[in-house]
């Protein structure tokens, strides 16, 4: 059935009972929950309150940055905030929300959290609409690469330094999969494996991508069947370009 985004609320595409844990768990023990529950924010509670965001992306800053995970409580590490939402609140306002201030959004009900919206959860709720927005305003055109036998750590501090969430790893000057900040987390961290380790060996492989021109709604319905969030775009087998999830909220809240 297709639906107006008008129709699109909030509580029926949410992550419900979202994982939280208080700000004195150490910081190893929350990137484990992380890993081992394939997510990729964990909420923070002081005083049984949602306080902060602590993401991925803050795991491979204090990486890049200290060469180690610190074993420190959470409550002494810098963690994101978020926005808070009403479950019936429309996608389309929850993704112009997001866009503008950049941050996670986190349901709440009677000031009860109840769940977490993500912009892979919105792209669930927009490919309902029969919605397929063109991309190449959002497409990011800078790829990074690095080969198979470079270091964990040299692309990690590639991303932090970029502030990308993703390289691509190529193997005989051919591309051969991505490495992102997921990767990072479940594939690395999780089996402490030391950021020395040859890249091509964590990196998710064979590399899923597309034709240049892939319109929204194609590009979201082949990320979700392969569980991915970041797409590589190719024109003549060459790769041109990147989209990730939250690129195409972007281009269907513009459309």
């Amino acid at each position: 059935m297709v639906l107006e985004t008008i129709e699109l609320k909030v509580g029926d595409f949410m992550t419900s009972e979202p994982i939280t844990r208080d700000s004195d768990v150490l910081f190893p023990v929350a990137i484990s929950i992380m890993a081992n529950h394939g997510i990729g924010n964990l909420i923070i509670k002081e005083k049984s309150k949602p306080s902060s965001l602590l993401t991925e992306r803050e795991i491979l800053s204090y990486l890049v940055r200290r060469g180690d995970i610190p074993i420190e409580p959470i409550k002494d590490i810098l963690t994101q905030s978020f926005a808070p939402i009403s479950p019936r609140m429309s996608i389309l306002d929850a993704a112009k929300l997001m866009i503008s201030k950049k941050k996670r959004l986190l349901v709440f009900e009677n000031e009860k959290l109840v769940g977490i919206i993500t912009a892979s959860d919105m792209l669930r709720g927009f490919r309902k609409t029969g919605i397929n927005p063109p991309l190449d305003k959002v497409t990011s055109k800078k790829v990074y690469e690095c080969a198979h036998i470079d270091s964990i750590f040299k692309a990690i501090k590639l991303m932090y330094q970029k502030r990308i969430g993703s390289v691509i790893i190529t193997k005989h000057d051919t591309p051969y999969g991505i490495f992102t900040e997921r990767d990072l987390l479940v594939n690395v961290l999780s089996q402490k494996v030391v950021l020395t380790e040859k890249l091509g060996n964590y990196c998710s492989s064979p590399l899923v991508t597309a034709k240049i021109g892939i319109r929204g709604n194609d590009a979201a319905r082949l990320m979700a069947s392969k569980k991915i969030k970041r797409l590589a775009l190719t024109d003549k087998d060459k790769i041109v370009g990147i989209v990730t999830a939250r690129d195409i909220v972007e281009a269907f809240y513009a459309e």
